[in-house]
C-alpha cells in the first residue's frame, strides 16, 4: 500500500537502513518492512500450494517470499516514479522509504501548481500499471503452472491492485492528491482541495472497512477474526491519513492568514526617560493599550508591564519612571510589520528562541507588540 506523497514537515527522517540513493535522496528500508514481508510470505504460502500442488515444505515459502519481494520492488518503482517526476518539477526529494504500509516519498516542499501536483501523484499508479502489464505478458509467455509463471501472474495481479487502489480519489492515496489538484484548479484554493479530498478519503475509509467486513455476510458467511482485523487496520490507516491532511489544510490556511494585525497588540513608542503618567497619557491619546520604551538610539528596549503599572498608586504615577514597571526586550527582538503569512511566523519563531515578546516596527516606527504565546493561540484553534 502506498499513501499519497506530500511535503514532509518532519524534522527527522524515517528510521531504518539506508540501502542506496536515488534522485539525490536516501533509500531507507524500515525495520517494519521485515514484519510485513514475513506476514505476507506466510499469508501467500497457501495460495502457492493451491496453484502449484507439487511444491511443499520450504520451497512453498521461498516461492511466497519471492512474490513478496516482487511486490515491494513494485512499490519501490512506484515511489521512484514520484520522486524523479517531483525532482523534474523542481521539488527537493528528501527520502524514499519502504515501510510496513508499503512506502512513501518525502518532499521538501509542495508542488507549485495543480498540474504538477496531479502529475507527481499519478505517475506512481501508472508505473504499477506498466509493471503489471509486463508481468502479465511474461506470465503468458511462460509454461502454464510453472513457478516463474505463477510469480509473474501474481506480480501482475498485485501491481494492478496497487495501481487501482491508489487511484481511489481520497486522501491519503494518490487518487486523493489528484482530486485535491482538480478542486484546487477549479476553485483556486489549494486548502479547499485538500479538505474535500480528505473528507472523500474519510468516507472511503469507512466504506472500505464496511465492505471488507460486510461482504462475507452477503455471501451468508461469518467474517473471520483476521478479516475483521486487517479491514479495521487499513480503514484506520486511511482515516488517520485523511484526517491528518484535513488538519494540515486548516493549519496551512491559518498560517497563510496570519498578519501583524491578527497577532500583535497595537503599541506606541515613547522615550525611556518618560514617567508612567506620561506614558499612559500617550497611550490613551493614541487609543492603545501597550507601550514600548525606546532607547536613546531609537531601538525598542523594553515594554511596560500592565500589571506592574496597575499596581502603582495614582498619586505616584507622575514621579514613577517607566523603567520601574518595564520588561526588557533583548537586542534583536524586533519584527518587520510588513511581513505576513509563513514569513511572519518564521520571523516570530526565530525571535522567540531568545525573546517571549518582540516589537513590531514599520519604517523605523514602533506600531505593536507581539507575544509568542498569542501567535501559538492564533494558530492552534484553526489547526
Amino acid at each position: 500500500m502506498n499513501a499519497a506523497n506530500a511535503p514532509d514537515r518532519r524534522r527527522e527522517r524515517t528510521a531504518g537502513w539506508v540501502i542506496g540513493r536515488a534522485a539525490g535522496a536516501p533509500v531507507i528500508l524500515a525495520p517494519s518492512w521485515l514484519v510485513a514481508a514475513a506476514l505476507l510470505t506466510v499469508l501467500f504460502a497457501p495460495t502457492v500450494q493451491n496453484l502449484a500442488p507439487g511444491i511443499s515444505g520450504v520451497a512453498t515459502y521461498l516461492v511466497a517470499l519471492s512474490f513478496v519481494v516482487l511486490l515491494f520492488v513494485s512499490v519501490f518503482l512506484h515511489e521512484l516514479a514520484h520522486g524523479f517526476v517531483a525532482r523534474a518539477r523542481g521539488l527537493e526529494v528528501r527520502e524514499f522509504a519502504i515501510t510496513l504500509w508499503g512506502g512513501h516519498t518525502a518532499f521538501g516542499g509542495a508542488a507549485a501548481t495543480p498540474g504538477a501536483s496531479a502529475l507527481i501523484a499519478v505517475v506512481g499508479p501508472l508505473t504499477n500499471l506498466l509493471v503489471g502489464v509486463a508481468c502479465w505478458f511474461a506470465a503468458q509467455a511462460l509454461p502454464a503452472g510453472s513457478l516463474v509463471g505463477i510469480i509473474a501472474f501474481s506480480g501482475a495481479f498485485a501491481n494492478a491492485f496497487v495501481a487501482f487502489f491508489n487511484l481511489v480519489p481520497g486522501l491519503p492515496l494518490d487518487g486523493g492528491r489528484v482530486l485535491e489538484a482538480l478542486v484546487w484548479r477549479l476553485s483556486g484554493d489549494r486548502e479547499r482541495g485538500t479538505v474535500v479530498a480528505g473528507w472523500v478519503g474519510r468516507v472511503g475509509a469507512v466504506v472500505f472497512a464496511a465492505w471488507a467486513i460486510g461482504y462475507p455476510f452477503l455471501r451468508g458467511e461469518q467474517p473471520d477474526l483476521f478479516t475483521v482485523g486487517w479491514a479495521a487496520l487499513i480503514g484506520a490507516f486511511l482515516w488517520s491519513g485523511a484526517s491528518q491532511a484535513i488538519r494540515g489544510a486548516h493549519a496551512q490556511r491559518a498560517l497563510d492568514g496570519i498578519t501583524v494585525a491578527t497577532v500583535a497588540r497595537p503599541a506606541v513608542g515613547i522615550r525611556f526617560e518618560a514617567s508612567l503618567a506620561e506614558a499612559e497619557a500617550m497611550a490613551v491619546a493614541a487609543g492603545l493599550s501597550q507601550v514600548v520604551l525606546l532607547a536613546p538610539d531609537g531601538r525598542p528596549a523594553a515594554y511596560i508591564d500592565p500589571e506592574a503599572a496597575a499596581a502603582v498608586p495614582t498619586e505616584a504615577r507622575v514621579r514613577t519612571g517607566v523603567q520601574a514597571v518595564a520588561v526588557p526586550l533583548p537586542v534583536g527582538a524586533v519584527i518587520d510589520g510588513r511581513l505576513t503569512g509563513p514569513e511572519l511566523v518564521r520571523a516570530i519563531g526565530a525571535v522567540s528562541h531568545f525573546a517571549a515578546a518582540m516589537a513590531v516596527v514599520v519604517d523605523g516606527r514602533v506600531t505593536g507588540l507581539v507575544f509568542a504565546r498569542d501567535v501559538v493561540a492564533a494558530l492552534r484553534p484553526r489547526a
